[in-house]
C-alpha cells in the first residue's frame, strides 16, 4: 500500500482493490489494520471510478457515412 494512486494503473488499482477486499473478507487482520486497509480500499475505489468515467468520455464509434467517408462519433455509455 505504499504506491500513490496516481502512480497506479487502473489494472494495478483494481488487483489491490481486491485484494483488500479479500483481506477483509477473511477477517484476520486486527482493528487498525482493518481500518487503514478499509480507507485505502475507498480511496482506491474512488480513483477506479474516476479512471472509468475518464475512460468512458475517450470512447468513439467509427461510421462510415454516404460514400463511403469515414467519420467517428462520441458514445455515451449509461451509468
Amino acid at each position: 500500500m505504499s504506491k500513490d494512486l496516481d502512480k497506479l494503473s487502473f489494472e494495478e488499482a483494481l488487483s489491490e482493490l481486491e485484494k483488500i477486499v479479500r483481506a477483509l473478507e477473511g477477517g484476520s487482520s486486527d482493528l487498525k489494520t482493518s481500518i487503514d486497509s478499509y480507507e485505502r480500499g475507498m480511496a482506491l475505489k474512488k480513483y477506479c471510478d474516476a479512471k472509468l468515467k475518464e475512460a468512458q468520455g475517450r470512447i468513439e464509434k467509427i461510421t462510415v457515412g454516404d460514400g463511403g467517408k469515414v467519420a467517428t462519433e462520441q458514445i455515451r455509455l449509461s451509468e
